[in-house]
């Protein structure tokens, strides 16, 4: 694979702009001349590929564990190993739809590939430890545990690419996060049976850590998108991170007998036999693939802070499911975690649209100005 001219050309003249929220707009490639329909058309694809692939790859992984698999290498290597799915959305729009007039990986640069690697590697880790909480604990839980990533994100926001904390999106996350400390507080209660202490704290904390982990990398990737001028672009490193968490994956599994393990499984472990067995492993691969892409398509179209937001909204669908599907405890404290989560989104997407209305009457006053201005030295003229 080729990643020509070592220094990147500057952006082609058919842009459109994408704001960011608080911050300075950003250009984004098409082939066409861009518009805000198209922006929020490309915006709304990747919320629906984030919402589709968070909610199914996590009850998936524990779909995966239900059934008898256990091994976490082979969970975390199905997290990244759908990256060759991604070669589609990069060639496809090139040379089928002909929507941008770039080649795929033109102006991929020396220093891109890697930030890509070394960014790879660090999500690697954290599918290392998604696997180790979604191995141990309650789909609900582990859902409303990785939500205390987004204090941790706002705080990384505004040191890494200087986030401005407003009311809307500190509310939210006071909201979110108090979500995350109510669970923490009634966790004991919810230890599902047969399971030791000590394994249960394991899953805790490795849940834990896999949302610090996040909280870190989504604000990084906003710092590396902003050199980086077309979605395109975005697929391509994303392709080679998630290649990167896969070599990891895959040296780990490896060293651990993982490759042995899927054949052991498949055939002697795993209770809906080798069809299911291989069925669950290739729909873990999709869906996981859907949530990173997804991922990655809502912090270069908005901010790492809003992706953050949104990823973590979706930990309430994620809390139903697990109590819809596996039957997961939903008392009295879960059922508040729950609607914290919801008032939290709910009042930053309000937030976001009194912005959106203010700066809209402001550009309408500004256009009624000039107009006035230019009517103005008209008559003055004649």
């Amino acid at each position: 694979m080729a990643f020509p001219n070592p220094n990147p050309p500057p952006p082609p003249p058919e842009t459109i702009l994408t704001m960011h929220e608080d911050q300075d707009p950003r250009p984004v490639h098409r082939k066409s001349c861009g518009n805000r329909k198209s922006y929020l058309m490309l915006l709304g694809i990747n919320y629906i590929c984030l919402f589709m692939g968070s909610v199914s790859s996590t009850l998936l992984t524990k779909f995966y564990f239900n059934h008898k698999g256990k091994s976490r290498w082979i969970s975390t290597f199905v997290q990244s190993a759908g990256f060759p799915l991604l070669f589609l959305p990069i060639y496809l729009s090139y040379y089928l739809f002909k929507s941008t007039d770039r080649k795929p990986f033109s102006g991929f640069t020396q220093k891109l590939l890697i930030l890509s690697i070394l960014v790879g590697f660090l999500l690697g880790l954290n599918n290392l430890l998604i696997s180790w909480g979604s191995s141990y604990l309650p789909v609900s839980t582990f859902s409303l545990l990785l939500s205390c990533q987004l204090a941790f994100t706002l705080i990384l926001s505004v040191i890494i690419v200087k986030q401005k904390i407003t009311f809307s999106n500190l509310n939210c996350v006071i909201l979110l996060t108090l979500s995350s400390v109510l669970l923490a507080l009634s966790s004991g209660r919810d230890k599902p049976q047969g399971l030791t202490k000590g394994k249960y704290f394991i899953g805790y904390f490795t849940a834990i850590g896999a949302g610090l982990l996040f909280s870190l990398y989504l604000p990084v990737m906003e710092k590396i998108y902003h050199t980086v001028y077309c979605y395109s672009m975005v697929m391509e490193m994303q392709l080679i991170m998630e290649a990167a968490a896969t070599l990891l994956a895959t040296i780990g599994m490896v060293a651990d007998g993982g490759f042995t393990d899927m054949k052991t499984e498949s055939t002697k472990l795993f209770d809906l036999g080798s069809k299911g067995y291989w069925l669950t492993i290739i729909f873990n691969i999709i869906t996981w693939q859907l949530c990173f892409m997804g991922t990655a398509g809502m912090v270069f179209l908005t901010t790492s802070l809003t992706g953050g937001i949104c990823m973590t909204a979706l930990m309430a669908i994620n809390v139903v499911g697990g109590v819809l599907v596996y039957g997961d405890e939903f008392g009295g404290v879960k059922i508040v975690s729950t609607l914290l989560c919801i008032w939290g989104f709910s009042s930053y997407l309000y937030g976001m649209y009194m912005k959106m209305k203010a700066e809209k009457e402001t550009e309408r006053i500004n256009d009624h100005r000039r107009f006035m201005e230019m009517a103005e030295i008209v008559s003055h003229s004649g």
